[in-house]
């Protein structure tokens, strides 16, 4: 890896799994690192759920060392409970970077699509056929590692303005 590289997890937030994709911005170029989900099974209690998530990202942030992370933001749902429950899961995926000591940026679904796709309500098989010409080494596995790859180059293109921002919230 280049002195000038960094790197990036993005984090697609979900209380049966959550995606997350690393890449590496090296000047303009894009480099695919890896990219999965981290599972967590139905049956459990929310708690355990919500450690899994917890405990997969921290292995995750453990092998990959990321210097910054974005996390999607939660749509809302008519249905409060699963709104909740997703709200839930996104707060483990900005604590788990938190912990490491890595900024935590956030950007709507929209925001995603537009920067990925060019267009904010594109589907998810735009956003994979577009992942595919940015990042042509990748072949997530899951929609949800996909759309952390795609929320991880949102971050790469918008970094600057967005950390700069985190930088004079927190002076």
């Amino acid at each position: 890896m280049a002195t000038s590289a960094i790197r990036i997890l993005g984090i697609d937030p979900g209380l049966r799994r959550t995606g997350w994709g690393v890449i590496d911005i090296d000047g303009n170029r894009l480099i695919y690192v890896g990219c999965g989900s981290v599972e967590s099974r139905e049956t459990l209690p929310l708690a355990e759920r919500l450690l899994a998530i917890h405990e997969g990202l921290a292995r995750v942030l453990g092998d990959f060392r990321p210097l910054e992370a974005a996390v999607e933001q939660t749509f809302v749902n008519k249905d409060g409970a699963s709104t909740l429950k997703l709200g839930q899961a996104r707060g483990v995926a900005m604590l788990a970077p938190a912990m490491f000591g890595i900024a935590v940026a956030e950007y709507a679904p929209n925001q995603v699509k537009k920067t990925v796709v060019g267009a904010g309500h594109a589907d998810k098989n735009q956003i994979r056929v577009m992942l595919g010409v940015l990042l042509p080494k990748a072949n997530p596995e899951t929609p949800d590692a996909a759309d952390a790859l795609a929320i991880a180059i949102t971050h790469a293109h918008h970094r600057q303005s967005v950390m700069l921002k985190l930088r004079v919230a927190g002076a």
